[in-house]
């Protein structure tokens, strides 16, 4: 009796399978795709001007000289610092990879 309801499942499936395939569905123009992107881009594009153009007015209405040199003192003294251990670092791995010559 199994095989019979496993037959049966199988021609179901079989002749659903070919309804689906012979289903119309209705095709987009290549067009109107084209617009619906050219639209999420300009509305991406607006999002993204729009928080470009809050943070700037944040930075003019909280722009302090003082703070701003002590900033691009700090990121002065970090990048050279990471430039120079990350140079160490290499020079270990290379080292460790290598062996003495």
């Amino acid at each position: 009796m199994g095989t019979r309801y496993l037959l049966a499942l199988f021609l179901i499936l079989l002749v659903l399978g070919f309804e689906v395939q012979g289903a119309p569905t209705p095709r987009q123009d290549e067009a109107a795709s084209a617009t619906l992107f050219s639209q999420m881009q300009e509305s991406l594009l607006g999002y993204w001007d729009t928080a470009k153009t809050a943070a700037q007015d944040l930075y003019r209405k909280t722009y302090l000289p003082s703070m701003d040199k002590k900033i691009r003192d700090v990121y002065s003294e970090s990048t050279a610092a990471v430039t120079t251990y990350a140079g160490i670092f290499t020079d270990q791995v290379l080292y460790m990879l290598k062996g003495e010559e």
